[in-house]
């Protein structure tokens, strides 16, 4: 079960969502919390639901069916973090994945109040916290000495410390273009994989990165196995990205459905070269501008 927005660009929040977890071969359960107004280079809005219409959508497929995970992603206010996290109590033994966007284009007084209310009210029930170095850093060590940044175990001990037993940090800035991504407790790091950074920039790709790896657990797989799994999983839709509009790249999160050796089976296909025309659909449409 996703907790997320949804993006009218298909880069991020629930349309992400959707993607990934049905990639990593589980059964979304989509829960909207709000729209954000956005394209693909920038969000310049969001409109939050009600706190009851959250709770009321939640409810009742979980009334339904087993959950087996829960990502809870940008909810869009306190109000609803505190309906959210009323039901994952009742769920308690279900693993809670708590993924914590940029909110740098959201204005400071409900970035503040927002922070407070996910702090107090979902990390106590969050097993695991995934979010960008930069991004956890200055939430949940504001007054950290400038003199060296943070590990990943620095910023796993401050989540521990408000009740998160697992924090993945991504995006950690390496010598020569490399970025390291660690699964760490305040101990010990767990795993722990380097990618080399790609000169583009992304829209969704934290998203496509917390969904996978909800969904994973959700399969059964260990955290470890389903941290790999997931980065590998977004190394490739980051590699296989898109340019849908006149902004950012968008991962292809259906990167597998179609692949070169799939293209020259098609190619070699009997009738390939076939000069039979084939009859024209009623309707003229532009192609797509995806593989898919």
């Amino acid at each position: 079960m996703s907790f997320n927005a949804n993006d009218p660009s298909g880069a991020g929040g629930l349309t992400a969502d959707i993607a990934a977890i049905t990639s990593a071969g589980a059964h979304p359960l989509v829960i909207v919390t709000g729209a954000y107004v956005r394209d693909t280079a920038e969000i310049f809005d969001h409109f939050a639901f009600d706190e009851e219409a959250v709770a009321d959508q939640a409810r009742a497929a979980l009334e339904d069916m087993p959950v087996s995970a829960i990502k809870v992603g940008f909810v869009g206010s306190p109000e609803n973090i505190s309906a959210i996290a009323e039901i994952a109590s009742d769920y308690s033994d279900v693993p809670l994945i708590a993924y914590m966007p940029s909110l740098s284009w959201w204005e400071d007084s409900k970035i503040d109040s927002y922070l407070d209310a996910f702090r107090e009210l979902m990390l106590p029930q969050a097993t695991l916290l995934i979010g960008n170095h930069s991004t956890l850093w200055r939430w949940l060590l504001p007054d950290w000495p400038a003199e060296r940044s943070p590990s990943a175990r620095d910023i796993a001990k401050a989540a521990s410390g408000l009740g998160v037993s697992y924090t993945l940090v991504t995006g950690i800035p390496l010598p020569d273009q490399f970025i390291d991504n660690v699964l760490a407790t305040p101990q010990s790091v767990l795993y722990s994989e380097k990618f080399e950074r790609f000169e583009a920039v992304f829209q969704g790709a934290g998203e496509t990165l917390s969904a996978a790896l909800c969904a994973l657990l959700a399969n059964g797989h260990d955290l470890q196995a389903a941290t790999a799994e997931a980065l590998t999983y977004l190394d490739h839709s980051l590699e296989a990205g898109f340019h849908p509009g006149m902004g950012n790249i968008v991962p292809d999160r259906l990167f597998w459905a179609q692949t070169e050796d799939d293209e020259a089976a098609e190619d070699e296909a009997p009738g390939a070269d076939d000069t039979t025309p084939i009859p024209k659909s009623p309707f003229e449409l532009p192609p797509n501008g995806t593989k898919h």
